[in-house]
């Protein structure tokens, strides 16, 4: 296999262009904090385009997915990343020559940048050579460093680097200061006296004394003073000074476009793992799902990861959930009291399926998931002065949108549409659109407080969110599947916050 990039196992395979945006779904279904978390620290990447491009390509999944495990080895790990260190010094050697002022200095630092780049190539190489993985991607890898390192381009720019660090090492010079006059000339060995003189003075030495050194700047920049010096130590030693120039000018593409690609890519991997190492500390379990067509699917233990994110730090309970559909089951429809976690369900849903498609790893102990063509959410929004519909007629324009684009390859998450009209009116638009999704025959989640639906057809499967027995007002947020029970449960949360009629008449009197 020619490598071309470890994202990708073709060059085919590759969008066209990086999606700058992140999907109008991510909000609501909180993947933008899942994507924040998992990018912090590494912006100089630009890793968010990554995240924001779903594969349609179940090939390319477990491409990723292989190249995943293999990462989970730690001495490969280490060698990544101790490439991904040497690549980010490099980087900012190179940063700091084009600040610089003076063309000697720009040049040196230029070259150090090479030579740090130089070392990371050859110290990945050898590092890959002592570790075992098994990926496509991983061993495609390999096979383009060693052919590169090998090559001629490669050869010649790491002996040239080598060669100037040489050479610039055999540069000695004598300074002779004499008022404002600075004289450079050729090195000389000369007799050191200064061990003479501490000698013969160290008997005078009665105890600490003021010191009158001067501490020079240790900062990259050079002062005109040292610059100048610079100057004519050049013309001492031309030849070593115009190779430094003609490496400085010609090697300014030094930097090989597939291992830069490379040093990019693989942040993608290392930002999963350690976003799963997070949770893995919790005790919290990550699966490699099956990605297929297969609108059978399940997933075990899985929870929603941006809520378990935040409520790790406060060392909360995270509750896991079971699902499964079975054919021709198609559409989840979850009911219950308010806060139960059904919302949270419909999230976590969301987010197994999509970080699937992106060939990462998901919450849970073991899932089977969909891989979808398009994802659309409705979830309620907020009405803005700038929106002249009313919020029914916004969720109507929504949802039209929705039944006209999706396919039977879609995934569909709703929650609570209709809540602004009448129960009946609700039920009517409901029944509907209903309707339309089991046409369409695609893959659903469907929070409502409209129980009719769970038993819509065959394809309409019915989940509760659960409450203690003994005290309805506590929920457990367990979401389980079966018929719903009509409860909202709203009469045992106003007797826990005395809001009866019975606590309001005794407050009164």
């Amino acid at each position: 296999m020619k490598f071309s990039s470890i994202l990708y196992p073709r060059t085919q395979d590759r969008p066209s262009s990086e999606v700058p945006n992140a999907p109008q779904y991510f909000r609501d279904l909180n993947l933008d904090q899942i994507i924040a978390a998992m990018t912090a620290g590494r912006a100089e990447y630009e890793l968010s385009p990554f995240f924001y491009a779903p594969l349609t390509n179940r090939d390319t999944i477990r491409y990723r997915q292989d190249v995943m495990r293999d990462l989970e080895n730690p001495l490969l790990l280490e060698a990544i990343l101790s490439f991904a260190h040497t690549m980010r010094t490099m980087r900012e050697y190179l940063v700091q020559s084009q600040k610089l002022t003076y063309h000697y200095q720009k040049a040196v630092w230029f070259v150090d940048a090479v030579e740090l780049y130089c070392h990371a190539v050859l110290d990945l190489m050898n590092s890959l050579a002592e570790v075992e993985y098994v990926s496509p991607g991983l061993v495609s890898f390999t096979n383009y460093l060693v052919e590169y390192i090998h090559s001629d381009r490669f050869l010649a720019l790491e002996t040239e680097a080598r060669e100037i660090k040489d050479a610039l090492g055999t540069v000695q010079y004598r300074l002779h200061i004499h008022g404002q006059q600075i004289d450079v000339h050729p090195y000389w060995d000369d007799i050191d006296y200064s061990s003479e003189v501490a000698e013969i003075f160290a008997k005078f030495k009665q105890g600490p004394v003021k010191q009158y050194r001067i501490k020079f700047t240790d900062g990259p920049n050079m002062n005109h003073v040292e610059a100048g010096i610079l100057d004519f130590v050049a013309k001492l030693y031309p030849e070593v000074f115009a190779y430094l120039d003609s490496f400085f000018i010609t090697r300014v593409d030094y930097l090989d476009k597939t291992i830069a690609i490379f040093d990019r890519e693989i942040q993608f991997y290392i930002a999963v793992l350690d976003y799963r190492e997070f949770f893995k500390q919790a005790g919290l379990p990550f699966c490699y799902p099956e990605v297929s067509t297969n609108k059978e699917i399940f997933a075990n233990d899985a929870f929603d990861a941006a809520l378990a994110y935040q409520r790790i730090a406060d060392h909360a309970t995270i509750v896991r959930n079971d699902f499964y559909l079975k054919d021709p089951e198609r559409i989840f429809v979850v009911s219950g009291p308010n806060q139960g976690g059904k919302t949270t369900f419909a999230r976590m849903f969301g987010q197994l399926h999509y970080l699937a498609s992106l060939g990462c790893p998901v919450p849970g102990t073991g899932a089977r998931l969909f891989l979808f063509d398009r994802l659309f959410t409705h979830f309620e929004k907020e009405e803005t002065l700038n929106n002249r519909n009313g919020k029914l007629q916004d969720d109507l324009i929504r949802m039209h949108e929705i039944l006209q684009e999706s396919t039977p390859h879609s995934v569909v998450i709703l929650n609570e549409i209709f809540t602004s009209t009448t129960w009946q009116d609700a039920l009517f638009l409901s029944n509907k659109v209903m309707a339309s999704l089991c046409g369409s025959d695609l893959l659903a989640v469907w929070v409502t407080f409209i129980d009719e639906l769970a038993s819509f057809n065959e394809k309409t499967v019915s989940l509760v969110s659960s409450v203690v027995p003994d005290n309805p007002a506590v929920r457990t947020y367990k979401i389980l599947r079966r018929p719903p029970d009509g409860l909202s449960f709203a009469l045992s949360i106003a007797e826990k916050y005395r809001m009866t009629y019975h606590w309001l008449k005794e407050r009164i009197l």
